[in-house]
């Protein structure tokens, strides 16, 4: 005669309901005397038996019982609206727009559980034909960190995205330096703009574009300090930017550059449209008076790249920055300088982002401007 299982050993029942076969069994206990009991479902016996298994394998690894229904797209919400308190609006609004247009419409509504290795594989795969390297590198950022979140949160045993290399995608167009004919022309071409100040500054500085919209009076000295010894020339001091924390891009970027001729000339005269400001102003804002984004100074920039007899849609303003690289770099000066005056932690940076700008050679920032410019005013 069969014994029968005494209370909580567990048990194999058909649930006519569901229309599957339920295995159960008691693995322990809570404080209060509670029973804890795991289920596996299953077509088959068989099936059911091995779910429970891997349940009570989970349990006994520690691992909290996930659960079942929830989906790519819950985790890529859940991430959105609790991971990003320390990110910008902007940010917020970039990754939202990238997580809905290429992650959420293809993979949301997989199941976190049923995600496979292979699953993401296939699909940065699909994004490398139209999508460059770079996006790819963030699309693949993005899930991974939102899968991580949810796996500290016991929705999901392991997080797959974790094992998979992002392939090489589309290349994207390559930046550029204007000649110096053409800089000539975009300077003179500038004059009258209200982008005015800020292409002379941006062009024969190579301060960035996140840093420059951040600069304020009080980090611009249009006298210098002629009578030191040595003297101190009119200088701006990088040491803001328009990120998330306001810090500049890296701490080698926090710097003060001498200003050339032109610039001086330029800022002065910026200075007094706008009235005298207080210290605390902005030195370049909208005009509202607002802060600019990247989108003022580019609709700003489009007419001033015309009148200059180029075409709008082939530069945009972070080329300026890259033509600074290359006008010291023919004017001799060493790629050790130009990595200091654009702020790079090292020349590898310098060799590695502006290497088409780069030549063989050797002298510095301000003079050389100057030079370049012959001291226009």
């Amino acid at each position: 005669m069969t014994q029968r299982r005494a209370r909580g050993e567990g048990g194999l029942h058909w649930d006519e309901s569901r229309q599957r076969w339920i295995a159960t069994l008691t693995v322990g206990y809570t404080p209060a005397g509670k029973r804890i009991v795991r289920k596996g479902s299953g077509k088959t016996k068989t099936e059911a038996r091995t779910k429970l298994r891997e349940k009570i394998r989970d349990y006994e690894d520690g691992l909290a019982l996930v659960k079942d229904g929830q989906t790519v797209a819950d985790a890529l919400i859940d991430w959105l609206a609790y991971g990003l308190s320390r990110q910008s609006d902007s940010t917020r609004a970039n990754y939202s727009t990238l997580v809905n247009s290429h992650i959420v419409s293809d993979l949301g509504a997989r199941k976190l559980r049923d995600l496979t290795a292979t699953d993401v594989d296939r699909w940065l795969m699909g994004k490398a034909q139209h999508l460059s390297t770079r996006t790819l590198r963030l699309l693949h950022s993005l899930l991974n960190r939102a899968v991580n979140r949810a796996m500290a949160r016991d929705k999901v045993k392991r997080n797959v995205v974790a094992l998979c290399t992002v392939p090489t995608g589309r290349g994207g167009r390559p930046s550029k330096s204007l000649t110096l004919h053409q800089a000539k022309a975009l300077l003179v071409a500038a004059e009258g703009s209200p982008l005015h100040a800020y292409i002379v500054v941006s062009l024969l500085t190579g301060a960035r574009t996140e840093e420059l919209r951040a600069l304020t009076w009080a980090h611009v000295d249009l006298k210098g300090k002629p009578a030191n010894e040595p003297p101190l020339p009119p200088s701006i001091q990088v040491w803001r930017s328009v990120r998330a924390d306001g810090d500049t891009k890296t701490r080698k970027s926090r710097r003060t550059l001498a200003l050339p001729a032109r610039c001086v000339t330029a800022l002065t005269t910026h200075h007094e449209h706008q009235g005298q400001p207080s210290a605390d102003r902005l030195v370049f804002v909208s005009a509202a008076g607002t802060a600019l984004d990247r989108h003022n100074v580019l609709r700003a920039f489009r007419p001033v790249v015309a009148r200059a007899g180029l075409d709008p849609r082939d530069w945009t303003p972070r080329e300026l920055r890259h033509s600074f690289v290359s006008l010291l770099s023919d004017s001799g000066v060493s790629i050790e300088q130009i990595a200091d005056l654009c702020g790079h932690s090292g020349t590898t940076v310098t060799e590695s982002v502006y290497r088409h700008q780069l030549r063989p050679v050797l002298l510095g920032g301000a003079v050389a401007m100057d030079r370049i410019f012959d001291a226009e005013a």
